[in-house]
C-alpha cells in the first residue's frame, strides 16, 4: 500500500471489495470486481493482489477470485455468532425433520436480517430465496419483524424513518403499519407475514432468548401462503426456540446483540 492514501481509506476500499462476493457470485474476474465495488480497476488490482497475498482472496486457474479460507478460518474463530449458529443446529435439524420446510436462523445486524443458517428441505412446498450468510430487510421478512420488535426503540426508528424496501405487492412498507406489526409480534411472541418476500410463501419467526434476557436471534420456517398452515408450525417453533434458549443459558453463551 502506498503511504500516500490515507489507512481508513484503504480499509473501506477492501471492505468494499470483499462485500461485492455473494451467493450469486461467488468467482468474478477483476474487471467485474471493480465495476460491482465502484472502483478504478488500476486500484482494485492493487487490492486484490495484497488480499490474495493475505489469504483474504483466493485466485483460481481461471484468472477469477473468490473469498479465501483464510477468511472463513478469521470469521469461524472469533466470531460469537458461530457459536450460537453451532449450538443452535441440533435443535433446528430436530425442527426441520418435524415440519419439512425450509428452516433458518438469523440475527439483526444494522438494518437487516442475516441468516446464519438455512436448512433445505428437500421436497419442500415452496421457493425460499434465502440462503445462508444473505441478508433480506429488516421491516420484510418475519424474522426480521421478530428481531426488530424486541430491538431498542432508537433501531426501530431508525429503521422505519429509513427506506422501507417493498419486496412483493404484498410487503407492507407504512410505518405507522410496520410500528402496529412489531407491538403485535411482542405481544404474540411471533411473527407471520404472508407473500411479503416471495407472493406464494409465508415466513413464520419467534424470538430465541438469550442468557442475558435479550433476544439473541430469530428462528424461522417457511410455509406455503395458506390459511391454516402458520398454525400448525408455531407451538413446533415456540419449543425449539426455548430448547435453543434453554441450552444457550446453559453455556451463558449468548452473543450481544448485534443491531447497529
Amino acid at each position: 500500500m502506498t503511504g500516500t492514501e490515507p489507512r481508513d481509506n484503504v480499509l473501506t476500499r477492501a471492505v468494499r471489495i470483499l462485500e461485492v462476493f455473494d451467493a450469486d457470485h461467488r468467482s468474478l474476474p477483476v474487471a467485474a470486481v471493480a465495476r460491482r465495488a465502484g472502483l478504478p480497476t488500476p486500484t482494485t488490482y492493487r487490492l486484490v493482489g495484497e488480499l490474495v497475498e493475505l489469504g483474504l482472496l483466493e485466485k483460481g486457474s481461471d484468472r477469477q477470485v473468490r473469498v479465501g479460507l483464510r477468511m472463513w478460518e478469521l470469521a469461524s474463530r472469533s466470531s460469537e455468532t458461530v457459536g450460537l449458529r453451532d449450538l443452535a443446529m441440533p435443535f433446528m435439524d430436530d425442527l426441520h425433520a418435524a415440519v419439512r420446510q425450509h428452516t433458518q436462523l438469523a440475527v439483526l445486524e444494522g438494518d437487516e436480517a442475516l441468516y446464519l443458517e438455512r436448512k433445505s428441505a428437500r421436497g419442500a412446498e415452496v421457493v425460499n430465496i434465502t440462503r445462508t450468510a444473505s441478508r433480506l430487510p429488516a421491516h420484510a421478512c418475519s424474522s426480521g419483524l421478530v428481531l426488530l420488535a424486541h430491538a431498542s426503540a432508537g433501531v426501530q426508528e431508525r429503521v422505519l424513518a429509513g427506506s422501507l424496501r417493498r419486496m412483493t405487492p404484498l410487503t407492507v412498507t407504512d410505518p405507522a403499519e410496520l410500528r402496529r406489526l412489531l407491538a403485535e409480534t411482542r405481544y404474540r411472541g411471533y411473527s407471520v407475514v404472508r407473500g411479503w418476500v416471495h407472493e406464494e410463501a409465508a415466513g413464520v419467526a419467534v424470538p430465541i432468548w438469550g442468557a442475558d434476557g435479550e433476544v439473541a436471534a430469530a428462528l424461522s420456517v417457511i410455509i406455503p401462503n395458506e390459511d391454516g398452515r402458520a398454525a400448525a408450525v408455531i407451538p413446533a417453533l415456540l419449543t425449539t426456540a426455548h430448547g435453543i434458549g434453554r441450552a444457550l443459558a446453559a453455556g451463558s453463551r449468548s452473543p450481544a446483540p448485534l443491531a447497529r
